[in-house]
């Protein structure tokens, strides 16, 4: 029933995957739903279910014109692999970074990147607020995406400082989309940022809206952000 799914998923929305592909994304459903038996990874559990509310919600971020061949993405507060792992899967050329604040979610995402052969994975565990003020991985990231992690002013606050300038952030928001971009753009100008587009987004077979909201990062982030851990999550920049 999963790949069934994600096949007709597939030709909706024209892409192009290979067996190989389709493979490696059936082998992460079933990593998924073991894994979700002893920790809580996601509420979603139907095969069915996990191969559009995921695997194919994850790659409608997806942009050939803005995912080019030299970009390096920063996936923050992954989870459980959404949607840095499918991105990774659909294009496993590009370099990718899986960032999330649970050290067992790191520990499955690790087992996930060796299972399914994804070269150029890092996996990393610690908090967005901290990460960020280090040189190895301040603004060095073309590509920041982020799945339902916070609301948009404080999402920002965690993506822009990773991003260079030049590159961008890909928020991927639900119904409230273009109104938590209203609500964010105080901070995302802040911090660097300025709302380039926002796209509507369809997912197969069902009525649910999505939007990608993208931030074109034009200027440096200021050296005060992000404040400490906790702080952008209590007082956001509003």
């Amino acid at each position: 029933m999963f790949l069934s799914i994600l096949r007709e998923a597939a030709s909706f929305y024209n892409w192009h995957l290979k067996e190989e592909q389709y493979e490696q994304f059936d082998r992460y459903c079933r990593l998924l739903l073991a894994a979700n038996e002893k920790m809580n990874l996601t509420a979603i559990t139907a095969p069915e279910e996990v191969a559009i509310k995921h695997m194919a919600d994850s790659l409608t971020v997806y942009d050939e014109n803005i995912f080019n061949n030299s970009t390096n993405i920063i996936d923050i507060g992954t989870g459980a692999g959404f949607p840095g792992i499918p991105i990774k899967i659909y294009r496993n050329d590009l370099p990718l970074t899986l960032l999330d604040a649970q050290e067992k979610r790191v520990k499955f995402l690790r087992e996930v990147v060796e299972e399914l052969g994804l070269k150029g994975a890092e996996c990393i565990h610690g908090r967005a607020e901290d990460l960020a003020r280090e040189e190895k991985y301040r603004e060095r990231f073309q590509i920041a995406v982020s799945r339902a992690v916070a609301a948009l002013p404080v999402l920002a606050e965690y993506a822009l400082p990773f991003v260079k300038v030049g590159g961008c952030f890909l928020a991927m928001k639900g119904l409230r989309g273009k109104e938590e971009a209203k609500e964010g753009a105080k901070a995302i100008k802040t911090l660097g940022g300025y709302i380039d587009t926002i796209r509507e987004v369809k997912l197969f077979n069902l009525e649910d809206k999505r939007f990608i909201i993208k931030i074109t990062k034009e200027k440096e982030t200021p050296k005060k952000y992000p404040r400490k851990a906790g702080l952008p999550n209590k007082k956001p920049i509003v």
